[in-house]
């Protein structure tokens, strides 16, 4: 866990931790939300799956976030279960969360009372989150060991032997242009951005979808979010998966 968020966590401090990839927000020491430019914030995961309509977002927004108790207002205006509310808080606070503490570069600043408009929901303690963080890292790596892919367009391989995909990559590779990145397919589909990244990263293992060679150096993040391009290189990609397919049966 980084120093800051430790310490912030042991002085039960409320406010927001604005890092390089997203931003956390403490009350009482605990995290209570969090938002990155590369993941989905909870509106689009509720709305662009169908759950909830986007005026019913809307309308909460516009009636209780002054208040900071839009999440309320959905479970008390009979738009959402307190269950349903939870879950879906979770996934976003996680999500965020993954991309919020990523190894970075720049300052960590953090600014004393400051809440979010969204409300607690399920406030989740500070060690609990980094340690999910951490997680997903290494499920990540373990399937496909080269982040590069996360921030690079998606282009579906042209592999004659390529394997069929699952219905849940069908859907993912159907939107993928050769502009979209992961994170932008995930806002499309309404899905939380590191399940994207696993499905991406699980297709390049697997050959359905192209890998870069080599990233080009991430901007400095700036809220809302970045961009980051890639070149591609099938030659490396394939010896990559040949290495790795050697490596499997030795």
């Amino acid at each position: 866990m980084s120093p800051m968020l430790a310490r912030l966590a042991d002085e039960g401090a409320t406010g927001v931790l604005v890092r390089d990839h997203g931003v956390l927000y403490l009350a009482d020491g605990q995290v209570v939300h969090a938002e990155s430019p590369a993941a989905p914030g909870i509106d689009v995961l509720l709305t662009a799956g169908g759950r909830l309509a986007r005026t019913g977002w809307d309308e909460a927004v516009q009636q209780a976030g002054a208040r900071r108790e839009v999440g309320r207002f959905l479970v008390d205006s009979g738009q959402l279960a307190d269950g349903e509310l939870e879950i879906c808080h979770l996934g976003a606070l996680h999500d965020a969360a993954y991309f919020t503490l990523a190894p970075a570069s720049g300052p960590t600043r953090f600014r004393y009372g400051v809440a979010h408009w969204l409300g607690r929901v399920r406030p989740v303690a500070a060690t609990d989150v980094a340690r999910e963080a951490r997680r997903r890292r290494e499920l990540l790596d373990a399937v496909w060991p080269y982040p590069e892919i996360d921030s690079a367009p998606v282009r579906p391989a042209a592999l004659p032997d390529a394997p069929v995909a699952a219905p849940r990559q069908r859907a993912l590779l159907a939107l993928a242009d050769g502009e979209r990145t992961p994170t932008v397919i995930a806002r499309l589909l309404g899905r939380p951005a590191f399940h994207t990244l696993l499905d991406v990263r699980r297709m390049a293992a697997a050959g359905l979808v192209e890998t870069p060679s080599a990233p080009v150096a991430e901007p400095t993040a700036q809220l809302p979010g970045w961009v980051a391009a890639f070149p591609d290189d099938p030659d490396v990609a394939l010896l990559r998966r040949l290495r790795d397919a050697l490596e499997a049966h030795l």
